[in-house]
């Protein structure tokens, strides 16, 4: 399932993305306005062995989540990997304020991030 994320407003499901076409080619990298976007991915454990029922429900809180935040600007639930991806507009702490809020909704989502060794 492909959630695409249009407008701060217009939250639909992109019928123009295929299966199988890798992500690079379909996330955009700047918004509307020429401003680059930031990213991140969140992995959601065993999501694709759910029912089919479960799995929408989820993806469902997911994207009116998603809606409610005006810095999304795209968003790919990928069900064979079981990764929630996020493209949105950089500005100061809205990566966590998103993932905070979809993990109120899917407890066991996991923000999918880099180590950086404390020196």
């Amino acid at each position: 399932m492909k959630i695409s994320v249009y407008a701060s407003t217009t939250l639909t499901i992109n019928p123009d993305t295929q299966p199988g076409i890798p992500l690079w080619q379909v996330v955009p990298t700047h918004d509307s306005a020429g401003q680059r976007l930031t990213d991140f991915m969140m992995l959601i454990p065993r999501l694709r062995s759910r029912p089919p029922v479960e799995i929408e429900r989820m993806s469902r809180g997911i994207q009116a989540i998603l809606a409610l935040h005006k810095d999304v600007v795209f968003a790919n639930l990928n069900l064979k990997l079981n990764l929630l991806w996020v493209s949105l507009r950089p500005r100061q702490g809205a990566i966590s304020e998103v993932a905070a809020a979809i993990r109120l909704s899917v407890p066991e989502a996991v923000l999918v991030a880099h180590y950086v060794k404390p020196h």
